[in-house]
């Protein structure tokens, strides 16, 4: 699958652009500390890349730094084929899964017709009908719950190839594809293409945006494999907000690309650049009314097609994204709601998706702490994620006792210290998740073989 790159630029407009709304007293400063629409914990896709190669490659000197701080974050699942047949089958089961681990899973849809130009990530849909056929297909396994939705990255940013035709024809295709996704999934949060900070001016994005149905949306997404600080992106995305409001389109928000953007700028192609760094960690809680969440859309150490193939999986870049960041931080618990129907029992794709169970422990009702495993089960093998949830009052250090089923075997851990690899499996914190304040949760989990259903987990601080 070829992911995107996002390599252009026009910093001089779009710097100038900012600056003039500043100047004009358009509001660019940080937002209060209410957040934005976006409530709950995001998925984290047990089958993903990242979470494959460590997997395979316990004893790699760059694998435990690559699972602590890549592998255990949730990240944007692609979806990048022209397989019309089977794409609702295989949003159902990833859908279904993020619902049953009462998360929120965040899907990129890449499929437009003529796609980056036909450049390092070209392909899509032969044409926009069957693209739209496709967006139906897409948009029935959705589900009803929340998911969030990066609506065809480079698609408005990227129209130097279309003729006005052309162009028209996809601002149509995008609008009737936001409607689509709506109609199927009410609950579902669209975000249309907004570029980056340093790419086309804050007017011109929102005029394209406006051109593309972005009053049908929740709101556009940026910098999406690209390098520009969070900082800049807010005040962007402000500026891009602020003019949509004087088109009479209120109530938009943004969603930032934070997954490469906690080193220095400069070249835009990761494959040759190693100075850059992971940034902020996923979250919903950004703490800023015009953002409704900081995701991980571009996985890290996935190439952008100069030195190795477009979104293909490097350990190297990888290893150095998470060399030398920060450790992840503790997260609260999941406020979304549990699902109020069963999850969809169409195929799984050929990757072998999960089928997360539940989790088997109820939450803490006092002192101490709770913990609860899911389980994401394949032919041969699982993952469990594991959240320990601390009581009414805060704990400095936890353990975990899990309960595996007869036959299976742990060959990898990440965010704890694992004593025993079957039958009871001790698990203890790492440094920097010890401490858990009253009523918050923090993750770890854990990859084996056999089968992962009917493990249990209990909790002691």
């Amino acid at each position: 699958m070829a992911i995107l790159s996002s390599r252009r630029s026009s910093a001089a407009i779009s710097v100038a652009a900012v600056a003039g709304l500043a100047a004009a007293g358009v509001g660019l400063a940080v937002g209060g500390a209410s957040a934005g629409t976006v409530s709950g914990s995001l998925y984290r896709d047990p089958s993903s890349a990242v979470v494959r190669w460590v997997a395979a490659n316990p004893g790699d000197s760059r694998a435990a730094a690559i699972r602590d701080k890549i592998a255990s974050q949730p990240q944007a699942r692609w979806y990048a084929n022209f397989n019309p047949s089977t794409i609702q089958s295989e949003v159902s089961a990833f859908v279904g899964a993020a619902n049953s681990a009462q998360q929120i899973p965040v899907l990129s849809v890449y499929e437009i017709t003529n796609r980056d130009c036909g450049g390092a990530s070209a392909g899509g849909a032969p044409d926009l009908n069957q693209y739209q056929t496709w967006v139906s297909n897409f948009a029935r396994g959705l589900g009803n719950q929340t998911v969030l939705i990066i609506l065809e990255t480079d698609s408005l940013a990227l129209q130097t190839c279309l003729s006005t035709g052309e162009l028209n024809a996809r601002n149509q295709a995008l609008t009737t594809a936001t409607q689509t996704i709506k109609s199927a999934n009410p609950n579902a949060k669209v975000y249309l293409d907004g570029g980056h900070s340093t790419w086309n001016s804050a007017n011109d994005t929102a005029n394209r945006l406006r051109a593309a149905g972005v009053q049908y949306a929740d709101g556009f997404f940026t910098n999406v494999s690209n390098f520009n600080p969070t900082s800049s992106e807010a005040n962007f995305g402000r500026a891009v907000i602020s003019a949509l409001n004087g088109m009479g389109i209120s109530g938009k928000r943004q969603v930032i690309d934070t997954s490469r953007n906690g080193g220095a700028a400069g070249d835009w192609c990761a494959d040759d650049n190693t100075d850059r760094r992971i940034g902020q960690y996923p979250t919903t809680n950004t703490g800023d009314a015009n953002i409704d969440a900081y995701l991980w859309v571009k996985p890290p150490g996935e190439a952008d097609g100069c030195r190795y193939t477009a979104g293909s999986f490097q350990p190297d870049l990888a290893f150095s994204l998470a060399n030398g960041a920060p450790n992840p931080p503790t997260t609260a618990p999941p406020t979304t709601n549990p699902p109020t129907t069963a999850p969809p029992t169409t195929a799984p794709p050929t990757t072998a998706p999960p089928t997360t169970a539940p989790p088997t422990t109820p939450p803490p009702a006092g002192n101490g702490c709770s913990a609860s495993v899911a389980i994401n089960q394949w032919n041969g093998g699982f993952t469990a994620s594991v959240n320990v949830t601390a009581g009414s009052a805060a704990i400095n250090g936890w353990t975990v006792t899990v309960a595996l089923p007869g036959g299976a075997a742990i060959t990898g851990t990440w965010n704890a210290q694992a004593s025993g690899t079957s039958g009871t499996v001790r698990f203890a914190n790492v440094g920097y998740n010890g401490q858990v304040g009253a009523g918050q949760t923090t993750n770890f989990g854990f990859q084996g073989t056999g089968t992962g259903q009917g493990a249990t987990a209990t909790c002691a601080a």
